[in-house]
């Protein structure tokens, strides 16, 4: 059989990355499948994209696809500064960020806020689970107030909706969906790296070890409570990936890992992702009645780009030779003729 290749020659295996080690059944893993696939799709290099992530379990993905693409793994809520940083170098590139709940809507809000305010050409997706996986399952800043865990007690905060923090920041292209959902996901991701701005895409992507209230005596929780370790051993069971397929406009309960339930409703073609007004109330009233809205929920095409802000020339910086990026010695003695 001949194999299947892409418009550039390209065959899917070419934007695969390393074998996970996350949790069999995470949603990460689906999430980075989708992206393989939309890059594979519409054809684009991977040599032509930079990944860029944070600290924790969703910062760990990009080692999981496109290997061959550039990659920067950053500090803990900084990978915004650094994808600033890469785009005001080479703008040619495209970025795509992988964050998640903690490490955007705690330690890394302030950065998640102005990348959107300078409308940093780059994709931003969190991977949204509300704990924090990779130190064990602590509630972060989006777990629902009320919600019980064994080890952390009940969170009596409010959770921070990102999606309506996107919108505060002036963000032009603001969505959410969900992991289980890996067509709509596929095409969020193509629309996102096809915005010439910050495009934030807030996937909840359900942790299969730590977001679990299980009571049984097989459960992790009992058992811990109740074992006389003898080593420091891990056993996270094999689990399937949850998929939903429902139509537009319809509402879906849908059952997680650890028996909870999310109601997901999946945005109708009469919903108009231009109007910003409607964009605030459909998540005020999500949020209010208690269902996740799931699509794109607001979209700005008239919004300056970080490119157009700062009027770069079409060659990326980082290609420019030195007599290019230097300034004259001419120029330089104008300057300093101003402060004589």
């Amino acid at each position: 059989m001949a194999v299947r290749t892409n418009e550039i020659g390209l065959e899917k295996t070419d934007y695969k990355g390393r074998p996970t080690t996350l949790c069999q059944g995470c949603g990460h893993n689906s999430i980075s499948s989708q992206i393989m696939s939309a890059c594979y799709e519409m054809a684009i290099k991977p040599e032509e994209i930079i990944k860029l992530s944070g600290i924790g379990c969703s910062s760990k993905s990009p080692a999981y696809f496109l290997s061959r693409s550039h990659g920067f793994n950053s500090l803990h809520g900084r990978m915004p500064s650094i994808g600033t940083g890469a785009m005001m170098a080479n703008h040619k590139l495209i970025a795509i960020g992988v964050s998640g709940d903690g490490d955007s809507a705690s330690i890394g809000m302030g950065q998640f806020v102005h990348v959107m305010r300078r409308n940093v050409p780059m994709v931003y997706i969190i991977e949204n689970n509300g704990v924090y996986g990779l130190t064990k399952g602590q509630f972060s800043a989006t777990a629902d107030k009320g919600q019980t865990l064994k080890r952390e007690g009940t969170n009596p905060y409010m959770p921070i909706d990102l999606c309506m923090q996107a919108m505060a920041a002036n963000a032009g292209f603001v969505a959410r969906t969900f992991a289980g959902d890996p067509t709509q996901v596929k095409e969020l991701i193509k629309a996102a790296i096809s915005y010439q701005g910050t495009a934030v895409l807030d996937i909840i992507s359900p942790c299969v070890t730590f977001n679990n209230r299980d009571e049984s005596t097989k459960s992790y929780s009992w058992g811990k409570e109740h074992e006389t370790p003898l080593h420091d051993v891990t056993y996270v069971p094999v689990r399937e990936d949850i998929q939903v397929d429902y139509e537009p406009g319809e509402a879906t309960e849908v059952q997680l890992h650890d028996g909870s339930t999310i109601v997901l409703k999946k945005l109708d073609h009469e919903y108009d992702p231009m109007d910003r007004a409607a964009a605030l109330d459909l998540l005020e009233d999500s949020a209010a009645e208690g269902y996740m809205a799931t699509g794109l929920i607001y979209l700005n095409t008239d919004q300056e780009s970080l490119v157009e802000a700062k009027n770069l020339v079409d060659k990326p910086l980082s290609r420019l030779d030195e007599g290019q990026l230097r300034p004259s010695q001419e120029s330089l003695q104008g300057v300093m003729k101003q402060f004589a």
